[in-house]
């Protein structure tokens, strides 16, 4: 067949055509220029970020390519995605003459000001993302005038404050609603519920009143699929009404004051398969029967007062992978039907009621990696297949009745990490393949039990603990843990000699192994262990003498050697340690103790050692016989002439004091004619002169071991009075240390915060320095705490605590170089007139080349009780002194001891720690003025942060930034005071700017976790 032929168009037609076309190209070239401009006047009104460099006019790119911009099928720009890109500033008003507009996504930058009601003019809006910005105030009123099309509004990581308007339930099409980490301290609109086509909706974490209750009218979003209200201070009850969310799929109410049962209507939601109840104040049990989801992949409702029974439909949840039901008052049996759930990763039932065994195929079906289930009343035999999917990581079983022997199954457990089934009645041979099949093996704690067995010659690499205490292990000691910290085989059988040099245990801090058959000596290499703070060798068979390289170790603060068959003298070089702990007693020493140890602190810590003596009577040993043995004649003759000595000396001392006090008269007379130079670090009001003239001593206000305070008035702008640190110097500085001294001032001159004191200016004369600061009302917060100053409730004192944390995070991580501090103390943290808290005395302040790079030291530097352990054996330190120190002032404010106030154990930090370990309850700990049951959650945080911050090991405690990320956490009242709220905030967002806004709230919520299950050492 041929080809149809068709007429070719006529010349009419053709010219109809390129009449239509060329005006619309025209138009459309003239519709792209103008969208060239306005982009270009955005990067302009934005400051020109360099990440917008590619918005230029060059004729040869076009705009759809530029970064961040796309564009729509007829080339006009329709999204503007910018996230992450450092831009600062307002909202351009230009930006909604992009008329064909859909998307805005502006997140993680630093865009201020209030919200953006320009954005009511972008007609064709419909996403719409600024979280993770700067933007201040309240929502307007009006907030519903922005295009009535837009379905995304997402607001959250500013600082918004005050009510959200009720208008916002009057935006029609909107379907994901965003306000979570916002300042909301107003009401929460139930006109929420209005908004019928919402399926995303995050209020998490806003301080609401905590008047707040959740309205029942949010029943009505039935369309809804995310419910996030976490930590926002909610109260009341679960609406009923949230059994009509039929959609739901994602429930977390959890860290709020909410009470009362779970509604039956929420256990009916057949989407539901994430539910998050925790740390609320919820009661009664879970009703069985009412469960009609079996969808569930995550349920946690820990924390709470729920009681009764584990409903055993959960066993049926074939999804479920998580179930976290700890820390309730559950009772009865854990049900059969829970070990055959095929997706279940992580079981956390501890510290309950709940008796009978675990579920005997427990692990077969299901990767199975977390079992913790300690602290209840089960009974039974350790599940054998717990390992059997090679999954499992952690075991935590004990302060239960279980029994029997360890499965022979445990032997081949490769993944097995952590192993705690101390206080239990298992009996029999501990699988020895443990501690070769499980490489990741971290923790052993098997404590009171009644197992056998031996221990390798060679822990596993990476095991940090070992506690094997009260159990039957024989056989000789390891000669390696690397990495070991905490070993406890106190009470074994075990035997043989203590490795010679334990260099295979240089991690060691804690070494117990009382209570069993170790024979030979102690060996000198003990002084290898350079981190041992607790050494117990007591109830041995150990002979021969005390070694005294025992005296070298530089942090150990608890000795005991008692009941061995020790001999000799007791080494002088024991007395150079600062031993909160010493026992010797039930040996064969002899000679007289040394003068250092002779105090009634170690009144019995010589008994039954009948070759002993002392020249204090406090200590209960037999006195030391009299050296001299010449006649009475003689013996009177030379206390005549040590008479006649001290009174020459008296004589001689009295003379030297009339003097200097004339010449101290005649200098302070020439002090005003001396030589003075003055070096400001900023505009002053008052002179060299009038510092100089106040130097009186009725305007002493304090002193420190470098010497006077005084309060000096000074001019209005300074405040009206200054304070003056006044130093004298042995020598004259040569010019090499004064431009040294002069360099270092002007370093921590030119520190501005508000958290910081102020250096004002020095005033140098012949023979000593005059550093000036501003003057604190208020005192020191050691005088608040232990001074009988009015008392500081909570919110005061956590106040106190953040405003502190900010300003060493200031110095550590916004510095350059970096300030490490090196005295943190309470009376080095002075308060204004506001109780505004702010770091002083920087007189043992260093600064450092890069941040966390070390620094040399020639001496020992800190305050007794707050001095980190490093401080004692290397004169390498870095800002983690400072970090330590500070976990000390932490303990100061929840337990109103001081420092130095452990009792006992010495230090505060040491008996915070054990009071922890030995699970006392965290209230007794606390100081009696601010026992508010209302605040016990936030200061158990804040107590395991500073026993965190308190580690013996530099590398384990957090940096300042992560303390004050987790100190905001304790903050809610502090928020709105004196507009702070914006500066910690700010600290808190801004920080990891590359990260995206949900990761920070992630990694918000890993301290949070790393804080509420820390493991202390």
């Amino acid at each position: 067949m041929m080809a149809a032929k068709f007429p070719p168009p006529s010349r009419r037609f053709i010219l109809l055509l390129l009449s239509i076309y060329v005006p619309l190209a025209k138009l459309q070239t003239e519709s792209s220029e103008a969208e060239k401009r306005t982009l270009l006047q955005i990067k302009s009104d934005f400051g020109n970020p360099p990440s917008l460099d590619s918005w230029n006019n060059s004729t040869l790119t076009n705009l759809c390519n530029w970064t961040g911009v796309h564009c729509d099928d007829y080339g006009s720009v329709s999204q503007i995605s910018l996230p992450n890109q450092n831009i600062a500033g307002q909202l351009p008003p230009s930006m909604c003459n992009l008329i064909n507009l859909t998307v805005l996504d502006l997140n993680n930058n630093s865009i201020s000001g209030v919200f953006p009601t320009l954005l009511y003019n972008c007609s064709s809006l419909r996403y719409l993302d600024i979280s993770q910005n700067l933007l201040v105030g309240n929502l307007p009123n009006d907030i519903h005038r922005l295009p009535s099309q837009l379905t995304e509004l997402i607001l959250s990581g500013n600082n918004f404050t005050g009510d959200i308007p009720t208008s916002i339930g009057q935006l029609p099409a909107i379907q994901r609603l965003c306000l979570d980490y916002n300042l909301f301290n107003g009401a929460l609109p139930a006109e929420i519920g209005n908004l019928s086509t919402l399926e995303t909706l995050w209020l998490a974490n806003n301080p609401f009143p905590r008047t707040t209750t959740i309205p029942p009218k949010f029943g009505n979003l039935t369309r809804l699929t995310y419910l996030w209200m976490r930590q926002a201070n909610l109260e009341g009850e679960i609406p009923e009404s949230f059994g009509k969310l039929a959609a739901l799929q994602h429930l977390d109410l959890s860290i709020n004051s909410l009470s009362g049962r779970i509604p039956d209507g929420i256990w009916a939601l057949e989407n539901l398969r994430f539910l998050f109840l925790y740390k609320n104040q919820l009661s009664g049990g879970i009703n069985g029967t009412a469960i009609k989801a079996l969808s569930f992949e995550s349920i946690d409702v820990s924390q709470n007062q729920l009681t009764g029974r584990i409903p055993e439909e959960f066993g049926r949840m074939g999804n479920l992978s998580f179930l976290l039901m700890y820390l309730n008052r559950f009772s009865g049996e854990i049900p059969a039907n829970i070990g055959l759930l095929p997706s279940l990763t992580d079981l956390r039932l501890f510290n309950n009621r709940l008796s009978g065994g675990l579920p005997t195929e427990l692990g077969k079906h299901s990767q199975l990696w977390n079992v913790e289930v300690d602290d209840n009343l089960l009974s039974g035999e350790f599940p054998s297949d717990l390992c059997a999917r090679g999954a499992l990581v952690s075991v935590i079983m004990f302060n239960n009745n279980f029994s029997g022997n360890l499965p022979a199954s445990l032997n081949k457990c490769f993944t097995l990490s952590n192993l705690m089934i101390y206080r239990n009645n298992f009996s029999g041979e501990l699988p020895a393949g443990i501690w070769t099949a499980a490489v990741n093996l971290t923790t052993v704690m098997i404590g009171d039990n009644s197992l056998t067995g031996t221990l390798p010659n060679v822990l596993p690499w990476n095991l940090t603990r070992l506690e094997i205490q009260n159990n039957h292990f024989t056989g000789n000691l390891p000669s390696t843990a690397k990495n070991l910290i905490v070993f406890n085989a106190n009470s074994n059988l075990l035997s043989g000699p203590i490795p010679t040099n334990l260099s295979g245990f240089s991690q060691l801090a804690v070494l117990s192994l009382g209570g069993n058959q170790i024979s030979g000596s102690v060996p000198p290499g003990i002084s290898n262990l350079r981190y041992l703070t607790d050494l117990n060798l007591s109830s041995n068979q150990l002979v021969g003498e005390i070694p005294s390289s025992i005296g070298t170790l530089p942090v150990l603060i608890s000795l005991n050697l008692s009941n061995n068959q020790l001999s000799g003298a007791i080494p002088s070089a024991l007395g150079d340690l600062r031993l909160n702990l010493l026992d010797l007693s039930s040996n064969d020493l002899s000679g007289e103790i040394p003068i250092t140890l002779q105090s009634k602190a170690y009144s019995q810590s010589f008994t039954s050692n009948p070759g002993l003596c002392s020249s204090n009577s406090d200590l209960h040993i037999n006195p030391c016989k009299s050296r001299a043995e010449g006649s009475n004649g003689l013996a009177r003759g030379v206390r005549i002439l040590i008479a006649v000595l001290v009174a020459l000396v008296l004589i001689a001392a009295g003379l030297f004091a009339f003097f200097a006090a004339k010449d101290c008269r005649q200098r302070r007379r020439a002090d005003i004619d001396q030589d003075w130079k003055m070096t400001p670090f900023q505009s002053l009001d008052f002179t060299e002169e009038s510092i100089i003239r106040g130097l009186k001593e009725e305007n002493v206000v304090g002193r420190g071991g470098s010497g006077k305070v005084y309060r000096v008035a000074a001019g209005v702008r300074s405040g009206g009075a200054v304070a003056v640190k006044r130093m004298y110097c042995e020598r004259k500085m040569d010019w090499k240390l004064e431009r040294e001294f002069e360099a270092e001032l002007r370093v921590l001159g030119s520190i501005r915060h508000i958290n910081i004191v102020r250096l004002l200016c020095c005033v140098s004369g012949a023979c000593e320095k005059l550093l000036v600061y501003e003057y604190m009302e208020n005192g020191s917060l050691d005088r608040w705490l232990h001074g009988g100053h009015r008392e500081l409730d909570w919110p005061g004192r956590v106040g106190i605590a953040i405003g502190a944390a900010q300003g060493l995070s200031y110095l550590h991580h916004e510095c350059s170089p970096p300030v490490v501090h090196r005295d943190v103390k309470s009376s080095n943290i002075l308060l204004d007139s506001k109780l505004r808290p702010k770091i002083a005395d920087f007189g043992l302040a260093r600064i450092m080349a890069r941040p966390g790079e070390q620094h040399s030291t020639a001496v020992v530097v800190g305050s007794f009780g707050y001095m980190a352990p490093e401080c004692g054996y290397t004169n390498k330190v870095n800002e983690k002194i400072d970090v330590y120190s500070f976990g000390v002032v932490l303990l100061e404010l929840i337990t109103g001891r001081e420092a130095s106030d452990g009792g006992e154990y010495g230090s505060l930090d040491k008996w915070a720690r054990l009071h922890f370990q030995k699970g006392k309850k965290i209230i007794d700990a606390v100081d009696h003025r601010i026992r508010n049951p209302v605040h016990l959650d936030e200061i158990e945080m804040v107590l395991k942060l500073a026993i965190i911050c308190t580690g013996t090991l530099p590398s384990t405690r957090p940096t300042m930034k992560e303390v004050l990320q987790i100190l905001l956490r304790c903050d809610r009242r502090f928020r709105n005071d004196e507009g702070l709220s914006l500066e910690r905030d700010c600290d808190l967002l801004l920080q990891n700017k590359s990260s995206s806004w949900r990761s920070k709230s992630k990694i918000k919520v890993e301290i949070e976790d790393l804080v509420d299950n820390v493991n202390i050492v």
